[in-house]
Formats: structure tokens, C-alpha cells, sequence
């Protein structure tokens, strides 16, 4: 299951627009705070997905009855620049547990590039709602391999979203044909139609870690 949130005009286009703006994203704060608030919507479009049991509270005055998430969610993100993307997902699901993962992109001499997962930190995912979060979906090799090492290293999830602000075509049809749809959806800001010969997405964003945290050697 494929979900695109601009395809509705919400104030999520006004962070998206700000993002890929040349101008404004030189502010690294404010490009990490967009970053971070397009994590929140997401974050609320994703509890809509949940499963909810029903609770008793006592208020002063009485007993409300409520609906509340009865999913045991794990927010898994790839370092560095997933960082305040998963922020944003923590500030709703504030008693999830969390995951980090490495991978990055290691050349090779005819230019081309293989992605190595170096380091994986995670609770058990057996039986829980994985969300794994990445700002920008390329060729989606990345994202299932870091899936792929979690899985290995902590179990299955009962239900996994994949959660990326800017997103190729390519990217999402790898990720649609490499995931069981019963038991994965995926989540993009907005997708778009090309990728460059060195997987840049464009018109995309640029290089988000970078952008988040200063230009890497």
C-alpha cells in the first residue's frame, strides 16, 4: 500500500515548498525543523493505521471512556539524516522504542556505488509496528537492506510503514516490489519522477544530511 500525502493540499506542501527551496533550506534549523514537523503529520497520518483498544480514565469529576494505541511501535531510522525525521515521529509516539541503523554508500572505481549496513541497534521487533524512517527513497536499495538487517537481527514485525519525505518512482516501485503489501505500507511527503545517474532525486531536495548537519568529507 502506497500513500502520498501531497497529493492533498494540506500545510505539509508549505514545509515540503521551504525544503526544496535553493534559498531557505542554507538555514540548517529550519530545514532540521521542517524536516521534523513533516515527521509529526506523518506520525498522525500513521496512528489513523493503528490498532486501538479501549481504556477507562478517571478525571476529576468522573470516568471517560477513550480509544487509545494498542501497538507496541518502534521508530527505526538510518543515520545521520534521518535523525530529525525520526524526532518528529517521537514527539507523537513519545513511549515508542527506537532503532538506529548505519549504511552508506561505498564507491566503486567505475563510479558506480554498493551500500554497506555497518552498525544496527534495535529492541525486539517480533510481533510489533516497526516504523522505519528515511527523508529521501533514491533507488531503495538502502531501505531494504537496513529492513532486511533488522529483521535478521531482531525478528518480524506484525506491520512495518516506511516513512520518506522525498521519494523517486523508481525508489517506490523497488520498495513495492521487494515488501509484502499485507504486511507493509509505505509512506512518501511526495514522489517524484526522476533519478540521476548518481541516484539524486530531482527535482528532490539535495543531500538532506548535509543539509540538516553541514557538508561531509
Amino acid at each position: 500500500m502506497i500513500k502520498v500525502l501531497n497529493k492533498e493540499n494540506t500545510i505539509l506542501n508549505k514545509f515540503l515548498a521551504q525544503m526544496r527551496d535553493r534559498v531557505v533550506q542554507r538555514d540548517s534549523m529550519r530545514f532540521r525543523r521542517n524536516m521534523e514537523r513533516v515527521g509529526e503529520i506523518m506520525a498522525y497520518e500513521i496512528s489513523k493505521r493503528l490498532h486501538y483498544k479501549t481504556e477507562m480514565v478517571e478525571t476529576p469529576l468522573g470516568i471517560a471512556q477513550l480509544e487509545n494505541i494498542d501497538d507496541k511501535v518502534v521508530i527505526a531510522t538510518i543515520l545521520r539524516a534521518g535523525l530529525p525525521f525520526h524526532q518528529g515521529f517521537l514527539n507523537y509516539f513519545d513511549d515508542a522504542d527506537n532503532a538506529f541503523v548505519s549504511a552508506y554508500r561505498k564507491s566503486r572505481p567505475d563510479g558506480s556505488f554498493i551500500v554497506d549496513v555497518e552498525y544496527v541497534s534495535t529492541t525486539s521487533l517480533a510481533g510489533k509496528t516497526l516504523i522505519l524512517v528515511d527523508p529521501l527513497l533514491a533507488t531503495g536499495t538502502s531501505l531494504m537492506l537496513v529492513y532486511d538487517a533488522l529483521i535478521r537481527r531482531a525478528g518480524e514485525p506484525d506491520h512495518t510503514h516506511f516513512a520518506a519525505v522525498f521519494a523517486s518512482e523508481a525508489g517506490v516501485d523497488y520498495v513495492r516490489k521487494h515488501t509484502n503489501p499485507d504486511k507493509c505500507t509505505l509512506w512518501c511527503a511526495a514522489v517524484d519522477e526522476e533519478l540521476t545517474s548518481k541516484s539524486y532525486i530531482v527535482p528532490g531536495v539535495g543531500d538532506a544530511g548535509d543539509l540538516a548537519y553541514g557538508v561531509k568529507l
